[in-house]
């Protein structure tokens, strides 16, 4: 991903004071957390930057400013093996008068330009090569274990706060101290948050680590799943567009590309998740904007070939949209496959804990930046307190997907083998339609299963009810199992018949399975079998 290598520009002057017994003080050199460093010789002194020292920052460097200081410029320098600052560096950097067109350098490592910017060259606000060019932040981590748990917080964050955990920042608008400081921000000299549904420093770390997750250059979150798909369709397909996307998905979402996008003259061709020459017909015969699928599909699982599909979508200059929420980012990671954007139900694996509603895009900036202008025109922004929420749930992403892909393939065959389920959906089973391709695009194959019990719709409601553990709800992908008939829950409006055009059969059920023990699953389930 190409990055910006200039260096973050603070601006002077700072308000300087002795302190000794004020929270917040350079740490001694003598601290047992900062032995065998040099010493720092500035033991009582604060200084305080002005105000508006955030917003003067670029983007990436508030991002990862987490403590506004001149402590945070020394912790940067020692954690790069760099000299610190001595204390005359120090004083010359807050007394130095600066002539006109005149840089002045203090201590062979800051350097002070006629602006009165303040350029190090050492103060790395994220990681840089010998080139000086900034490097991906979180290289030091290799699994995604590791980024779901560190990635937007572990090298700082834009918010002041010694935490481990994210704070959050409830505020809905973001003020200016002076009217120069709001030009400043309106003509793009500085950056500031400026009002809440623009964006939040607590809801900005999550999107950084999702971001990090899914290997992308950026990520838009948003206040719910359906909202980030609506959104992201009404950005990237134009007035009188065509869109292609499959028979098998979230009745929503269906919902909103049959009813809705026609009254802005947009159509759409839907195509088995597996039929490429129909892929291939619609793309030569309509000027296609979009491709949105989900992969795995709801509720039967179906998979596409992203590879392939988006291959097929780039070369007639269609975006591919790939919704993965069944997926996850650890089971597949689908800007990788070629795809150009990532869509999550937050709400599903992501928060994993059942208590949250979210959504979110990936992708690149380019793409991603034109889906944020119609969400800021749009609204539908998550509140700082949910993506909390989320940043809590991410932290045990891998430990509870991969319980659950255990679960779930065990399960799935348990259930195939067993004499009263007639059919079986689950892509890690050799009977399903896309195993192969399965195997090839993903590390694992998710929570859910789905299925067919050998009965009508009361004999299915029996074996429903009889379940001792699963909750009868909605959603999925939480630490609680839960299960649910698609014919009464999604589909109770239509008749038996325009159920059946989707394949929604009364017998079937679709089971997400949390983070109980294995054991206990399998005996509820088949306990519940042997009571139909």
């Amino acid at each position: 991903m190409a990055m910006s290598s200039c260096t973050p520009r603070v601006s002077f002057p700072f308000e300087c004071r002795s302190d000794s017994g004020i929270s917040g003080a350079i740490p001694r050199p003598d601290d047992a957390r900062f032995s065998g460093k040099q010493p720092f010789g500035m033991s009582s002194l604060i200084l305080r930057f002005p105000s508006n020292f955030v917003r003067q920052l670029s983007n990436k460097a508030r991002r990862n400013c987490s403590n506004i200081g001149v402590a945070q410029i020394v912790a940067a320098s020692w954690s790069n093996n760099q000299p610190p600052l001595s204390a005359a560096a120090v004083d010359a950097a807050v007394s130095v008068p600066i002539a006109a067109g005149e840089d002045v350098v203090v201590d062979n490592n800051i350097i002070i330009n006629n602006n009165n910017n303040i350029d190090s060259k050492f103060v790395q606000f994220e990681s840089v090569d010998n080139n000086n060019n900034i490097i991906h932040e979180a290289s030091f981590l290799n699994g995604d274990g590791s980024v779901a748990i560190h990635a937007g917080e572990r090298l700082g964050r834009g918010i002041v706060t010694d935490a481990i955990t994210t704070p959050v920042v409830n505020t809905s608008a973001y003020f200016f101290k002076k009217t120069i400081d709001l030009i400043d921000f309106k003509e793009k000299r500085s950056i500031s948050f400026e009002y809440g549904r623009y964006g939040n420093p607590t809801t900005e770390v999550l999107e950084n680590k999702i971001s990090q997750l899914e290997g992308s250059e950026s990520t838009l979150i948003l206040a719910s799943g359906m909202c980030a798909s609506t959104v992201m369709m009404l950005a990237l397909v134009p007035a009188g567009g065509h869109i292609i996307t499959t028979t098998d998905c979230y009745r929503k979402t269906r919902i909103f590309i049959e009813t809705f996008l026609p009254k802005m003259g947009i159509t759409a061709t839907v195509i088995d998740p597996a039929d490429i020459a129909g892929l291939e017909h619609a793309l030569d015969n309509h000027k296609v904007s979009l491709f949105f699928t989900e992969s795995p599909t709801n509720p039967f699982l179906r998979c596409v070939d992203i590879e392939l599909v988006s291959k097929m979508c780039h070369a007639k200059g269609a975006v591919v949209c790939i919704d993965g929420t069944f997926a996850t980012p650890l089971n597949q990671k689908a800007l990788a496959l070629g795809a150009d954007i990532i869509l999550h139900s937050a709400t599903k694996y992501l928060g994993g804990h059942n208590d949250v509603l979210a959504g979110c895009i990936s992708g690149s900036t380019e793409i991603v930046s034109q889906v944020r202008n119609v969400h800021h025109v749009l609204g539908g922004t998550l509140n700082p307190n949910a993506a909390y929420l989320i940043i809590r749930g991410m932290k045990t992403l891998k430990l509870r997907v991969q319980q659950q892909n255990s679960t779930a393939q065990r399960m799935a065959g348990l259930l195939e083998a067993h004499p009263k389920v007639k059919r079986v959906y689950y892509p890690g089973l050799k009977s399903h339609p896309e195993h192969e391709l399965a195997k090839k695009q993903m590390t694992g194959f998710g929570g859910v299963v789905s299925f067919e019990v050998d009965g009508d719709l009361e004999t299915t409601i029996k074996f429903v009810d009889s379940l001792k553990i699963p909750y009868i709800a909605p959603s999925f992908g939480g630490c609680e199992s839960i299960v649910d008939q698609p014919a009464i829950m999604s589909y109770w409006d239509l008749s038996q018949s325009k159920r059946a055009k989707y394949g929604i059969l009364d017998n079937l059920v679709r089971f997400s399975f949390g983070v109980e023990d294995y054991e206990d699953l399998e005996a509820d389930v088949l306990q519940a079998l042997e009571k139909i």
